[in-house]
């Protein structure tokens, strides 16, 4: 039993200088599992790099998410890549669409790129639809235009087995706002799942680009867009150059390296 006593007592410094050695020598931010809070954690110390890695490590391994999209952008203008940073925020809005402080940030971003862009005139009517259809996301939609019909068939049955002159009217009015309903809701989720699967949409990360005539250098020069500026491919066909349309339908051949998709 003493020998055994003097043993610990023997080991013990080495284990108390074990663990102040542990305590010191802690990993850097690259070294650790990325999680939200280690990265949020970088952002809050102003470490935009690490924060930057770490939210794009979380995004590789767990997916896209809106909130880490936003995050992402912020580091990233923060770390002052004004590119980076509105790809991100565009691809958060691609999740939520109704997320006000993403667009805000967006709006924020896109102020400080070179392109001034003013967007293609729409009536009234369409900028208040799309404002309806972006209130929620494709899964809300999704729900609404289930719950809908649900609501439908039982109006019907209402209108069909009641002898109730009044239940009558309201089962058939309700119906035919049910139907409206669920119509629309399924339009809506529609438009957003062509938006998240049919990608188009990216953003020009190269400080300045001259999009050809052609898909090659030799190309006639057409016009010069900058960093930040987001375009349209409408002809993905090749390998290294893409088509690329504008806001006013001008359209012109940029390389791939150029070029991010949201």
């Amino acid at each position: 039993m003493k020998r055994l006593v003097i043993i610990i007592f023997a080991i013990l410094p080495f284990a108390v200088w074990a663990q102040d050695s542990t305590a010191i020598a802690q990993p850097a931010y690259a070294e650790q599992v990325a999680t939200k809070a280690l990265a949020d954690s970088a952002y809050a110390q102003n470490n935009y790099a690490s924060a930057i890695e770490l939210y794009e490590t979380i995004l590789a391994n767990s997916g896209e998410a809106p909130e880490i999209y936003y995050n992402l952008g912020n580091a990233y203008y923060k770390n002052n890549n004004i590119a980076k940073a509105i790809l991100n925020y565009e691809r958060a809005l691609l999740l939520n669409t109704s997320d006000e402080d993403t667009r805000f940030n967006l709006s924020l971003a896109q102020s400080k790129i070179v392109d001034k862009v003013s967007e293609r005139y729409q009536i009234f009517f369409m900028n208040w639809l799309y404002a309806l259809i972006n209130t929620f996301n494709m899964t809300t939609w999704a729900v609404i235009g289930i719950v809908s019909f649900i609501v439908l068939l039982i109006a019907l049955l209402i209108f069909f087995f009641n002898n109730s002159i009044a239940l009558r009217k309201t089962g058939f009015t309700t119906a035919i706002i049910m139907l409206l309903v669920t119509i629309f809701a399924n339009i809506s989720a529609y438009y957003h799942y062509n938006k998240l699967t049919d990608r188009t949409d990216a953003i020009i990360i190269s400080p300045s680009v001259t999009a050809k005539s052609t898909p090659n250098d030799s190309g006639t020069n057409l016009f010069v867009i900058h960093e930040g500026r987001k375009v349209k491919i409408i002809d993905d066909s090749m390998n290294s150059w893409k088509e690329i349309e504008l806001e006013d339908g001008t359209q012109g051949w940029v390389p791939l390296s150029v070029l991010e998709r949201i």
